[in-house]
This record gives structure tokens, C-alpha cells and sequence, in this order.
């Protein structure tokens, strides 16, 4: 799986240049595999980029500005939703991405993992118990069915005396 951050080698804002940096540096310093794809030089890079990101992320004038992210195929997000996912330390999860061995992405997933674990494990015990439960009152009702059948006959057996 590789990264694709779309940039503007040429880009005369100076935000969207340090945005780029900022996304760039970090993927840098997570060691993340990624490719750098110009779109103010190749405008197949370009027409691809627009065509990919989502309607629903796109801004109201329609046209995305760079950095836009994606894993392989499957669009990540823009600048913003990469800050958040670093802000949430997420940037893993963002990327679609499992964490490195041994980081504290990684003991977080194994952490949530296990926690869904236990979960899952105490719902079926609760299930298992409920229906303990359900068996309990069978088993009392059919004990009580049982005690009356008797004395019925008893009584069935006095009056025949």
C-alpha cells in the first residue's frame, strides 16, 4: 500500500506550501511509504486528484486544493482532516494504515481490541446466564406441574376409597 499526497510543486500560497511541508515532514518522520504526485506539472496527476476526492469533501467551488491524501485508490482526506487524525494521534487509522510494531498507535489498537474482546466475551456470558435463568423456571415449572399431577392422584386415589 502506498500513500499518494497530491501537491503543487508551484504553488504561489504559502499556506498550501506549508501544508504540504507539514504533511510530508510527518509522513517523513513515521517513515510511512509515500509518493509525492505533482499537480502543477502533469495534468494527469491533476485531473485524476479532482476526480477522486469526493463530492462531499470537495469545496463549494468545486475543486480541491492540495495536499490531498490517498491510499492507493481510497481517498484519506485533505490538510484538515490530516491535522485532526494527528491532533487524535490517528494519523495511522487515517491513512488506512496499521500502526508499526512496538508504537503506541499499536498498544492502543491492542488495547481497543481487547477491550472489544472482554466486551464481546461478557455479552455472551450474559446471554449464557439468561438463558440459565430461562431453563431454571422451565425446570421449576415443570417440578410444580409435577407436584400437582401427584396430588391429583392422591386425591383421585382417597376419593376411590
Amino acid at each position: 500500500m502506498v500513500i499518494k499526497v497530491f501537491l503543487a510543486s508551484s504553488s504561489g500560497s504559502t499556506a498550501i506550501k506549508k501544508k504540504q511541508q507539514d504533511v510530508v515532514g510527518f509522513l517523513e518522520a513515521l517513515k510511512v511509504d509515500y509518493a509525492q504526485l505533482d499537480i502543477a506539472c502533469n495534468e494527469e496527476n491533476r485531473m485524476w486528484m479532482r476526480q477522486n476526492v469526493p463530492e462531499d469533501k470537495k469545496p463549494a467551488n468545486g475543486i480541491p486544493l492540495p495536499p490531498q491524501i490517498f491510499n492507493e485508490e481510497g481517498y484519506c482526506g485533505d490538510y484538515d482532516t490530516f491535522f485532526d487524525a494527528k491532533e487524535d494521534n490517528s494519523v495511522y487509522a487515517f491513512l488506512g494504515l496499521p500502526p508499526p510494531p512496538g508504537s503506541k498507535a499499536q498498544a492502543e489498537e491492542e488495547e481497543q481490541e481487547e477491550e472489544d474482546l472482554q466486551s464481546e466475551e461478557e455479552e455472551e456470558l450474559r446471554q449464557l446466564e439468561e438463558q440459565d435463568d430461562e431453563g431454571s423456571e422451565e425446570e421449576e415449572e415443570a417440578d410444580v406441574q409435577e407436584e400437582e399431577e401427584e396430588d391429583l392422584e392422591e386425591t383421585q386415589e382417597e376419593e376411590a376409597e
